[in-house]
């Protein structure tokens, strides 16, 4: 269960310790955000797997970075 103090890395409970739960929490913060498409610049950007990223209105596929493009 997510609460507002920990976010996503709630489901680890009391395992790992504060820093790296937080630095987790970070990263999968910016995995989930949108993306902005670099080919028709629409906030439709979902990814596929690591480092590969799809759009949804145009369906270019492209890669990037693994959590953000």
């Amino acid at each position: 269960m997510a609460t507002k103090k920990v976010g996503t890395t709630g489901r680890f409970g009391a395992r790992y310790g504060r820093k790296l739960k937080g630095k987790v929490a970070i990263i999968e913060k910016k995995l989930k955000s949108k993306h902005k498409c670099p080919y028709c610049h629409k906030l439709k950007v979902k990814r596929l797997a690591a480092g590969i990223w799809q759009c949804k209105s145009c369906e270019a596929k492209f890669t990037g970075k693994a959590y953000t493009i």
